[in-house]
């Protein structure tokens, strides 16, 4: 006998029903497809078209199934989404870029060309980006089906704070302070020095007896020129601080202006830290030229150092076009208000 749609309509929606309910939903398609292409063919349609009317209305007996079984047919549906999505965002905006920093660190100890380290990064950029979306998008692909209860309840407590555009009293009294603290710093090195206790069996110079020395940590061939500039340069940012207070929030140009500053800064520290003119050579010795120190540790240091340098940069960098941008959606709002 050959199976009629109906029949294989009612077929393809249970199959993936649960056992204990595929014999209720069988019996009451039958009864409802047989009850619509009755009233069909009464108004005078043929019984097939009748019938292939009737299962088209229907649509797709999956999505029939799923709502009998209530199954989502969706990977996240609302209940999660928006967790997913805040979740996601986070984790690539940091686990990527510590992952890549790790490897470019291990790259540069390893003393790995160039190219080879780039190379590295790119590849552990990409794989972290993949690994990233696809765990997170599981976990929750998981709580979607399984109605898991994350515990995690909307609340005003959760409303966010106003993000600060940097304009603030408080903002400029803080970096002015800091400014002034790295402007004493490197005055205090280069007139007063850093003061050194040797081991017993080591002596580490002259200055305030045979165990003890008064250093500078930074080369004194700095002085004028290098110093000099890098006075400069906590002079300009202290400037863009005020600029950034009296015009009440960031612009474009100011911007600009911190950009330029920020990788002047650090193209000279980098360029001092890699031809190894950064620090006092009679401080690197007093500190890390004894025999039970390798020397690879102090590439390793000098490494870090240069991480550091970009890292504090780059921040400095999208802090400024981040507080340019709160500062515009500001200016908006108060104009549509």
């Amino acid at each position: 006998m050959t199976a009629t749609l109906a029949d294989r309509y009612v077929a393809a929606t249970i199959r993936t029903l649960p056992p204990g309910l595929q014999a209720e939903v069988r019996d009451e398609l039958d009864a409802s497809i047989a009850d619509a292409v009755a009233a069909r063919v009464a108004q005078g349609e043929p019984a097939a078209d009748a019938e292939r009317a009737v299962l088209t209305d229907l649509g797709d007996p999956d999505v029939l199934a799923a709502g009998y079984a209530d199954r989502p047919l969706h990977l996240i549906g609302p209940k999660y989404y928006l967790m997913w999505w805040r979740l996601l965002k986070l984790l690539l905006a940091i686990v990527p870029a510590c992952a890549a920093v790790g490897v470019a660190i291990a790259g540069m100890v390893a003393d790995d060309p160039v190219g080879t380290i780039i190379g590295e990064v790119v590849v552990v950029i990409i794989s972290t980006i993949v690994h990233v979306a696809f765990w997170t998008t599981v976990v929750f692909a998981v709580l979607e089906r399984t109605g898991a209860d994350t515990g995690m309840r909307w609340s005003v407590d959760s409303l966010p704070e106003p993000q600060e555009s940097g304009a603030s009293r408080s903002d400029l009294i803080g970096s002015l302070v800091v400014l002034g603290i790295f402007e004493a710093v490197l005055l205090w090195d280069r007139f007063i020095g850093l003061v050194l206790i040797g081991d017993s069996g080591v002596d580490v110079g002259v200055g305030l007896g045979a165990q003890t020395a008064v250093l500078s940590v930074l080369d004194p061939q700095l002085w004028p020129w290098w110093i000099g500039a890098a006075l400069v340069i906590i002079g300009v940012e202290a400037a863009i601080a005020i600029a950034v207070f009296v015009r009440r929030g960031w612009t474009p140009v100011l911007a600009v202006v911190n950009t330029v500053t920020a990788v002047v800064f650090a193209a000279a520290a980098l360029y001092l830290v890699v031809a190894g003119r950064l620090l006092n050579p009679a401080f690197v010795d007093a500190t890390l030229g004894r025999d039970d120190v390798p020397d690879e540790v102090g590439r390793i240091l000098a490494i870090i150092l240069a991480v550091v340098i970009v890292g504090v940069a780059t921040w400095d960098i999208i802090d400024s076009w981040l507080k340019v941008r709160r500062a515009r959606g500001a200016g908006t709002s108060r104009i549509a208000g």
